[in-house]
């Protein structure tokens, strides 16, 4: 086991090398660079206001401003330096978790990361447990009454809340119960008076806030989850073990929670690391920017459009770190799901 986890570790050498390496790579051809971005904003500031294409001054950004100005800028942003120097600078700091600073933000891309994290945390987290305490009972009965009316009917509703994106029931949700009934608000995660409100108000308040960018995230997220664990049940009732405890007059429920549930949840608990982190970091851009929720999905959006690359790079890494050791501790769960699984 030990010498498993020692060649996984080492194999994520490479892989996030090569991440690094393409991203890299991409952003040196990507026009409106951040001294682009730089002279537009100056440009637009001098003219006093109407602001430009970052693009467009990739070409044109340059006319009229002093050289020994441009090559200040490129000092300022590190790019008075040939490519494979900056690279090799970048992997030093990444060896020593140093992320780099922000361009425009004037902040470590690390404290930048841990004051989006909570907003993220709180649209993850709720997610997960709703996904799942949801949707292992409704498989468990699914599986149970399959081929009834009851299962026909959540399957249908299932797969619709799957078919639908969550960006366009979040559109919905928003004009229906925010705007139309003025049920729930329209953005943040808390109200402008959060500080003066006591304890259980600020729970409420928040759980209100919540409630619709939650719903957006959840519907089509545990779909997959409620009949992979029907699918599972149905594979274990049908084997030999099942039979053998209701041959010994072993209650249905007995049969099902005590033998069934442990084996048919294998594939399930497995992948708990993975869909615990995943509903931190991935599917939530949209959300975030359509609740004008201040997370990490807006923050990684914002810098792709700033061209600021310190945090794209960054955060990539970040994120590609936390994937590769959530992938590896869902392979680790197999073996302590099931003791007869043996990575030698």
């Amino acid at each position: 086991m030990l010498a498993y986890i020692l060649k996984r570790v080492l194999l994520m050498v490479p892989t996030l090398l090569g991440v690094l390496i393409i991203t890299f790579a991409v952003v040196q051809f990507v026009p409106g660079g951040p001294v682009e971005q730089y002279l537009a904003e100056a440009k637009a500031g001098a003219a006093g206001g109407g602001g430009a294409e970052g693009g467009g001054f990739s070409y044109r950004g340059a006319q009229g401003v002093d050289p020994k100005r441009i090559e200040q800028i490129k000092a300022l942003y590190g790019f008075d330096k040939p490519a494979h120097e900056r690279f090799f600078q970048m992997l030093g700091q990444f060896a020593r978790f140093d992320l780099g600073k922000s361009f425009f933000q004037n902040k470590d891309v690390s404290q930048l990361i841990i004051e989006k994290l909570p907003v993220s945390i709180s649209l993850g987290l709720w997610t997960f447990l709703i996904s799942y305490l949801v949707a292992v009972p409704l498989g468990v009965a699914k599986a149970v009454r399959a081929g009834s009316q009851f299962d026909l009917i959540t399957t249908l509703l299932v797969l619709v809340g799957y078919a639908i994106p969550g960006f366009v029931l979040g559109v919905v949700l928003l004009v229906v119960f925010g705007g139309q009934l003025q049920w729930f608000p329209l953005r943040g995660l808390t109200s402008s008076n959060w500080d003066e409100m006591s304890w259980a108000a600020r729970v409420v308040d928040y759980l209100w806030h919540i409630a619709l960018p939650v719903t957006a995230m959840v519907l089509g997220s545990f779909a997959v989850t409620a009949i992979l664990t029907k699918n599972a049940f149905l594979e274990e009732i049908r084997k030999q073990y099942v039979v053998t405890a209701r041959a010994k007059g072993l209650a249905e429920r007995q049969v099902l929670y005590k033998h069934v549930f442990r084996n048919a949840l294998i594939p399930i608990i497995t992948g708990f690391p993975a869909a615990f982190v995943g509903a931190f970091f991935t599917g939530s851009l949209l959300i975030e920017t359509l609740f004008s929720l201040d997370g990490l999905g807006l923050l990684s959006y914002e810098s792709v459009i700033r061209r600021d690359y310190p945090v794209v790079l960054g955060t990539l890494y970040f994120f590609t770190l936390i994937g590769l050791l959530t992938k590896l501790l869902s392979d680790l769960c197999y073996v302590w799901v099931d003791p007869r699984v043996r990575f030698e």
